[in-house]
């Protein structure tokens, strides 16, 4: 199990940490909102690892069987494995590219919901919960925790789907290696 998942999860979060790459230029040139659009679309890409992780496991590995938990521990563990690749591209990032990233989303978010017509107390209280945000983000292991949120929940969609789509019993391999197909011919 150890190298299948070593390799989904590997291949899972190059894709996420490639992507995050590829969209730093972008920071700025086009709205948040896409970028978000963006960065989900990219988890669910890199997810679907999980579920040919999962199928390889239960074909290569389990002689085509596999029970949900199995193929739910299998998934979970490769969801786990992206996901702190992720968290770890995203401190570099961070750190070298975007030390700033804060403040331009919280200005962001500020002048969204000042076009939107928010009054100036709703403005000062986004502002007030943004800095107190930026503080709590200050603190690496609250960084590494809001940051681990960000993919996860995609991740165990994901994982749960596949491990209910790809779980197969001992009983119907066996049936289904053991049944006859009947060709065009013998009707």
């Amino acid at each position: 199990m150890k190298k299948i998942v070593l390799i989904f999860g590997l291949i899972s979060g190059a894709i996420a940490a490639l992507m995050m790459f590829v969209t730093i230029p972008l920071m700025g040139r086009i709205p948040f909102e896409y970028l978000t659009v963006l960065g989900y679309t990219t988890f669910v890409v890199c997810f679907l690892m999980v579920f040919f992780g999962i199928r390889s496991y239960r074909d290569n590995v389990a002689g085509g069987t596999i029970t949900f938990g199995r193929a739910f521990k299998v998934g979970i563990l490769i969801t786990l494995l992206s996901c702190g690749i992720f968290v770890i591209t995203w401190e570099f990032v961070y750190h070298r590219f975007l030390p700033n990233f804060l403040d331009q989303y919280s200005n962001y978010m500020v002048e969204k919901m000042r076009a939107q017509g928010a009054t100036q107390e709703e403005l000062n209280q986004m502002i007030q919960e943004n800095e107190q945000f930026k503080e709590w983000y200050k603190n690496p292991f609250f960084r590494y925790a809001m940051t681990m949120l960000e993919p996860f929940p995609v991740g165990l969609l994901i994982t749960l789907i596949s491990a209910l789509i790809l779980r197969r019993s001992s009983q119907s391999v066996t049936v289904s290696r053991t049944t006859p197909k009947l060709s065009p011919a013998t009707g």
